[in-house]
């Protein structure tokens, strides 16, 4: 099992769809792989954030860099598409 095929899973593997033996897999590469244990543990985490449904007031300087992030984005797609039309 390596990363790529570890991630392929990981929608399964939270939602407990993997068979026995997969799931074996998939853990012992977790075991021995720091990437892919952070990844886990992290989307885990952000799972239970949604689940307890809380609101998180985010700093106006991260809140304000989040907005840009995304008009930058948008603006970004909204070029290649019109640059293909």
């Amino acid at each position: 099992m390596n990363c790529t095929e570890f991630l392929a899973n990981l929608t399964d593997f939270f939602d407990a769809k993997t068979a026995t033996a997969l799931r074996s897999e998939l853990e012992q590469h977790m075991a021995g792989c720091s990437h892919c244990h952070v990844t886990v543990d992290t989307t885990r985490q952000t799972i239970e954030v949604y689940r307890n449904d809380e609101l998180f007031e985010l700093p106006e300087s991260i809140r304000t860099q989040l907005h840009q992030a995304v008009l930058t984005k948008c603006e970004k797609l909204k070029r290649k598409k019109e640059s293909k039309a």
